[in-house]
């Protein structure tokens, strides 16, 4: 931390962050920047196609490589020492840049049984330092290496290195056409993440399961069809299992919601969601009151699992399923109101018992949907809401709530 009534020389300043630079590398331009900040200056430049120079708008090609500059830093670590007095902390001579070459050694000892741990270890240091050094695996290869590792630990079901091999795969994940190549059409390595979700001992459980849900959504993202077919009911239990552990994280909820999104289209994963009873501890979870994000891909999902009958069906025989779609609606955001919407119509047209009927004039469904129409809703909900309304108009037609709305909407 530099003092604070310490003026330091201007050159001693990154042109980007306007910080006193720790790491100074020369571009080929000539100019002088903190290593951290370039980098990310050429990252983000490189989506437009064309980076340039930040002080002298020059051509900067991504690949032209950065020089250190000693003989900068040398003169900043002296000036560091000569004004620690006043509260400038020195600055550590910075490691050199991860070379790819180490890391595609570090991958070849991974095939040692005696040093894989090592390796492990040192892989999964390297991946914490630095966004760099993260580019750098993934480049030498790394992430090919630990779909192939988790595989081998779900083999053999040892959970050795299974953590650091996630922890590792999660923080390089970049759908390459070469990891693309290698998991959308691996069932090996999604019955491996599955295994993964409900081991319980040999790592830090909750900090891998949530690596290990991350990461199968990222490859949900990508996997073909015959994958998706190919998942197994046990996976959609081992999912359940994370929407009611009180230790996830809010991420690791969105991430498991996230994969049965993406699971959901194909008839035969709806079914056996429904088997495993995701809709039930859909609504345990929203009984709960989580954060926006998780609302909005619950009650999508609960949509798309009432399309057929198994689902309502589950739906309704849970006690507080029509009171959660209620109590949820018009507290949350619009997303979740068009889906919730969704659910009441699709239950009031194609399972509209009696007993349903009246209970979801008991819970105040119908007042809700009355309050849709008075609200400052979107046209096309206040639609959904009549329409839901006028479906079972004669069995409502002399509950209170219809006439308290009848008599607001239209006052005499």
């Amino acid at each position: 931390m530099e003092g604070r009534d310490v003026e330091i020389p201007r050159y001693f300043l990154c042109p980007i962050s306007l910080q006193l630079m720790r790491d100074p590398v020369t571009t080929v331009t000539g100019i002088t920047y903190e290593r951290e900040s370039i980098e990310k200056w050429l990252s983000e430049s490189s989506s437009s196609g064309l980076a340039t120079c930040p002080v002298t708008n020059q051509p900067l090609p991504r690949d032209s490589g950065l020089t250190p500059n000693h003989t900068l830093l040398r003169l900043i670590q002296a000036w560091c020492v000569g004004n620690a007095k006043n509260g400038v902390d020195q600055i550590p001579t910075p490691k050199s840049p991860l070379d790819r070459g180490r890391v595609r050694k570090l991958v070849k000892e991974l095939a040692a049984e005696h040093s894989i741990v090592e390796v492990m270890k040192e892989l999964e240091g390297l991946v914490e330092e630095s966004e760099r050094n993260r580019a750098c695996m993934l480049e030498a290869g790394v992430a090919n290496a630990m779909v192939e590792a988790i595989i081998k630990c779900f083999r053999q079901s040892d959970t050795t290195c299974l953590g650091e091999a996630l922890t590792i795969l999660h923080s390089i994940w970049s759908p390459t056409a070469e990891l693309k190549d290698l998991v959308k059409e691996n069932c090996y390595f999604v019955d491996s993440l599955a295994w993964a979700l409900h081991f319980r001992t040999g790592y830090n459980g909750v900090e891998s399961k949530t690596h290990a849900l991350a990461i199968m959504k990222n490859v949900m993202e990508i996997a073909n069809v015959s994958l998706k077919e190919r998942l197994k009911l046990d996976l959609f239990k081992s999912l359940v299992k994370i929407l009611r552990d009180a230790r996830m994280s809010q991420q690791g909820i969105k991430s498991a919601l996230l994969v049965l999104i993406e699971a959901c289209p194909l008839g035969r994963n709806r079914h056996k969601m429904i088997e495993a009873g995701v809709i039930f501890e859909l609504v345990e979870l929203e009984l709960g009151k989580p954060e926006k994000r998780v609302s909005e891909l619950a009650f999508n999902l609960l949509a798309q699992l009432c399309s057929c009958a198994d689902g309502r069906a589950q739906l309704l025989r849970h006690a507080g399923g029509i009171a959660m779609i209620t109590k949820r609606t018009l507290r949350v955001s619009t997303a979740v109101d068009d889906k919730a919407l969704q659910v009441l119509a699709l239950v009031s047209k194609f399972s509209p018992t009696g007993e349903v009927v009246m209970e979801m004039l008991r819970v105040g469904a119908v007042s809700k949907l009355c309050m849709v129409l008075q609200a400052d809703c979107p046209a096309y909900l206040k639609s959904k809401a009549r329409a839901v309304l006028r479906m079972h108009s004669k069995v409502w037609n002399n509950s209170p709530c219809i006439q308290v709305y009848l008599l607001t909407r239209y006052p005499r």
